[in-house]
């Protein structure tokens, strides 16, 4: 599985510079503790966020997307704060884990169960068992990847894994959107190479390229800004709200802690107008399949049990 690697890009001063931002004084153990321990500190400090993809789209320079390769990734996110989407967050967090020494691979996967493979995740094998951390739908907790039903006793951070003798399907919900989501794991240890084909491929067709999407985790809330609009959600509640201009850099810099450096050029490439406008272009087909636990509650069958 390591195997996947064409040369290294994490160890050294900067790997150590990279675990102290996450709060970790020396390595955590390879144990499914360390693990836990260190996706945990991921979703809470580092952001799944487009500021950088958008403003390089604007920017049209001929070079590839940022954040690509896990060394840039993690030197721009010491810098400035910022993250990215699936395609480089993931092979950052599988470059982490695998420097290490966590048993890694990096996944692809069909978000929305459409048939294109158009997702990236990491999974992590320990003691023999399989674990997804994905950088995207920032669980908080590893989702176990076996052939037993999952659920999430999480109300903020929703997930839900069921294998259907084909692939897992994990299933989460997250604002603005008000039903489950399925994404299908369909494609395992796949290469760098790989990942960097797809994330340049999507700059013809993403959710990503148009208007601002940012989410960092908080402890019992979720917070997102998405275009305009902020969306909190805890335990009792999901709260929206409308930001002006001054307020989506604002939050930019407080709720998903960009530096003011990184705002101000994501403004200046019109970024900042863009994601005031409405969302435009196809939409996409709407998700009629419910996730186990509503199948459950209807009293319809679900593969394995919860766990």
């Amino acid at each position: 599985m390591n195997s996947q690697r064409e040369a290294p890009e994490l160890g050294g001063a900067l790997q150590r510079q990279v675990l102290r931002l996450l709060g970790f004084p020396q390595a955590p153990p390879t144990d499914l503790d360390g693990l836990r321990a260190i996706y945990r500190a991921w979703c809470s400090r580092v952001p799944f966020d487009n500021t950088r993809k958008m403003i390089a789209l604007r920017q049209q320079s001929g070079e590839g997307l940022p954040g690509g390769q896990a060394r840039p990734f993690f030197e721009e996110w010491l810098a400035s704060g910022t993250g990215g989407t699936c395609w480089p967050t993931s092979n950052a967090l599988f470059e982490l884990l695998w420097s290490l020494g966590f048993q890694t691979q990096r996944v692809a996967g069909c978000m929305r169960d459409l048939g294109v493979v158009n997702h990236a995740s990491v999974k992590v094998t320990i003691d023999g068992r399989q674990w997804l951390v994905d950088s995207s739908l920032l669980s908080n907790v590893p989702l176990p990847l076996d052939q037993a039903l999952f659920i999430h006793d999480d109300s903020v951070f929703t997930a839900e894994v069921e294998y259907d003798g084909m692939n897992h399907v994990v299933w989460s919900l997250t604002p603005p959107n008000t039903h489950f989501l399925p994404c299908r794991l369909t494609v395992d240890g796949v290469s760098l190479s790989y990942y960097l084909a797809r994330y340049e491929e999507s700059r013809v067709r993403s959710p990503f390229n148009q208007r601002l999407y940012a989410r960092r985790n908080c402890p019992g809330e979720m917070v997102l800004l998405v275009g305009n609009t902020r969306f909190s959600k805890t335990e009792a509640r999901t709260e929206t709200r409308t930001l002006s201009p001054d307020d989506v850099c604002q939050a930019l810099q407080s709720d998903i802690g960009l530096s003011h450096e990184v705002i101000e050029a994501w403004t200046r490439s019109g970024s900042l107008a863009d994601s005031l406008r409405p969302p435009s272009g196809p939409v996409p087909p709407p998700v009629t399949r419910k996730p186990p636990s509503h199948r459950q509650q209807d009293g319809e069958s679900c593969l394995g049990t919860s766990g």
